[in-house]
């Protein structure tokens, strides 16, 4: 998957929580964020515009589906 450096703020608590989570899953915090925003945009209900996949967006697209189906499993 493609990635894109950038520059965010967050507040401390929502950082701590973010260090934390990763760690427990064992991944960066950056991949965890990741992942947190992909779930939270399925879970307000994002849908992305449907554009010809190139093959990184397929596999974006397999991640999406699979937060999605986290999402649903976790109610």
């Amino acid at each position: 998957m493609a990635t894109r450096k950038v520059t965010l703020s967050l507040d401390s608590g929502a950082l701590e929580f973010a260090e934390r989570a990763a760690k427990a899953h064992g991944i960066s915090v950056s991949s965890w964020l990741s992942k947190a925003a992909r779930r939270e945009a399925v879970r307000t209900g994002y849908t992305p515009q449907q554009v010809p996949a190139a093959p990184a967006a397929e596999a974006d697209e397999a991640e999406r589906t699979a937060a999605e189906k986290d999402m649903r499993a976790q109610g």
